[in-house]
């Protein structure tokens, strides 16, 4: 893809954008055009200023100075709805949607059809719906609450609404984190569709693959500056990283050799309905165990139903050898089962209390002397924490709202580093994180594996299940269809169960045995 913007004008243009928050500049003089026909990637650690900018240029946030153009006129952006007039839409990372609702009303939300009698027209508000999810090719059910659909299913429903709109410029922050690779494979069909009809976007990612694949020009964010624009035929990945965080990043899956010891989660037989498949699977100590397939196999189901936090059918868990039945995610933590979820704004984090809250919230019962906690310990402890796991001391009483993705996802490791659980079950650990944190969750989950934890990591993103896991659990249609050592597998294998291109191996209720498939067999 080469650059042909030489002698046209630019659809966006913004001169020094600058914006401060309580004394602390976030972003300090950012330039950037772009111009229609043409992706634009914005790369840049977490923190770098990227979904500042964002918010500024979606109406979510104003500006304190700088310039912003569409169109060659002057604008000021004070609301999403101006936004939205000025021909801009913005795919959020985090999910701006009304679970309660449904896929239909979601989709119309703000602009819903009326009848004659100045009533909602619900029956052209279904067949709106129909035709904005057919357009993105999917089939999801416009009259099912969103909040029933798993989240890459709601990702799609936000692209379809923001595709409809008919925006000039198209704004996709991390567009794929929550997607399954045909749902990504779609999008990304659709930003292409839309750049051949004049669209101007700036994607958002820190998938190397997929800004190569798609973009033609990269902008770098670090610290609240642009540090660099260039043709992506230009530069290659490594010059990238090292703008973003300024310093040359060692390889990302680097973990040492690892002996399993004695089985610690043993789950046999799990059915979350009368009518699901059985699940059967073994970590052991000191093992990563990756959990791969596409979204909607049932991955986060098993994870939620071992925890407790979803009621199981039938099936036993057992914990380093006594049978244990949880009846909520609390009562796992008390047995040394911890877990991550994979949406942490929602599930993990408390966003107005302090990172020190956030820590200790699940260990504040060791700190308590005759009823009262013995908070300097609990200050002392967590500063510990927050040194072991790079975060800044100067943060521990900050709102965690106010941290980056990356040291939100490093804060909530924290709390369960505090804990020392037995097990550890992380699902999506790294989504939507910077290069630079995600290599320091890495180390996280290898420090921990080495101490002796028994890691379940659900993942779909492939590089990392292979860079990071032992084992390689293959999930299809709610059971486990392959167990395989990571470093005999590819990620096409893997994709070849998920997708049912290749048989399910034959498996015993443990999985113990390993299976290299030197041959395999496939589906008609």
């Amino acid at each position: 893809m080469v650059s042909m913007n030489q002698d046209r004008a630019p659809i966006l243009r913004l001169e020094d954008i600058s914006k401060s928050f309580s004394g602390v500049t976030v972003l300090d003089g950012i330039n950037l055009n772009l111009y229609g026909h043409e992706v634009l990637a914005l790369m840049g650690e977490n923190g770098a200023g990227k979904s500042t900018l964002m918010n500024i240029l979606s109406g979510n946030l104003m500006r304190d100075s700088g310039k912003i153009v569409v169109n060659g006129n002057d604008v000021d952006i004070s609301s999403p709805r101006q936004a939205s007039e000025l021909g801009i839409a913005i795919i959020h990372q985090e999910l701006n949607v009304v679970p309660t609702m449904t896929v239909a009303q979601n989709l119309a939300l703000g602009n819903e059809p009326k009848g004659r009698s100045g009533l909602v027209d619900k029956k052209q508000m279904r067949e709106d719906a129909l035709r904005k999810l057919s357009v993105i090719g999917t089939d999801i059910n416009p009259d099912v609450p969103l909040g029933e659909l798993g989240t890459g299913e709601q990702q799609m429903v936000e692209i379809a609404k923001a595709v409809a709109s008919r925006a000039k410029i198209l704004i996709l922050d991390e567009p794929t984190a929550s997607l399954s690779r045909g749902e990504s494979e779609r999008l990304f069909d659709i930003v292409e569709k839309l750049r051949g009809e004049g669209t101007g976007l700036i994607y958002i990612s820190h998938r190397m693959e997929e800004v190569w694949r798609l973009a033609d020009r990269v902008t770098v964010l670090r610290d609240g500056h642009t540090v660099a624009t260039s043709d992506i035929a230009d530069v290659d990945q490594s010059e990238i990283v090292a703008k973003m965080v300024g310093r040359k990043v060692e390889k990302l899956y680097d973990h040492d050799e690892r002996s399993a010891g004695e089985v610690v989660l043993d789950v046999r037989d799990l059915r979350l309905s009368q009518d699901s498949p059985s699940v059967s699977l073994q970590v052991r100590a000191g093992e990563v165990v990756g959990v791969s397939g596409l979204v909607g196999a049932g991955r986060t189901e098993i994870a939620r139903c071992v925890i407790g936090a979803d009621k199981r059918f039938s099936g036993e868990v057992s914990l380093k050898g006594r049978n244990v039945a949880f009846q909520s995610p609390k009562m796992a933590i008390q047995h040394g089962v911890a877990y991550l979820p994979e949406d942490r704004k929602v599930q993990s984090i408390f966003p107005v209390r302090s990172v020190e809250d956030n820590i200790s919230v699940s260990t504040l019962e060791r700190f308590e002397s005759f009823g009262m906690l013995r908070k300097h310990k609990i200050r002392e402890a967590v500063g510990k924490l927050m040194q072991k796991v790079n975060i800044a001391s100067r943060l521990q009483q900050t709102p965690i709202v106010n941290l980056s993705g990356g040291n939100q996802q490093k804060a909530i490791f924290a709390r369960w580093m505090m804990r020392n659980p037995d097990v550890l079950i992380l699902d999506e650990p790294t989504r939507g994180v910077d290069v630079g944190a995600k290599r320091e969750i890495y180390e996280l989950i290898g420090e921990q594996a080495a101490q002796g934890k028994a890691i379940l990591m659900i993942s779909s993103d492939l590089p990392e299940v292979l860079g990071i896991s032992d084992r390689v659990l293959v999930i299809r249609q709610g059971s486990v269809v392959a167990n395989l050592e990571s470093k005999k597998t590819t990620e096409e294998e893997i994709m070849g169960y998920a997708t049912g291109v290749l048989q399910p191996q034959r498996l015993g209720p443990e999985h113990d045995e390993i299976h290299d498939n030197d041959e395999v067999t496939f589906n008609e």
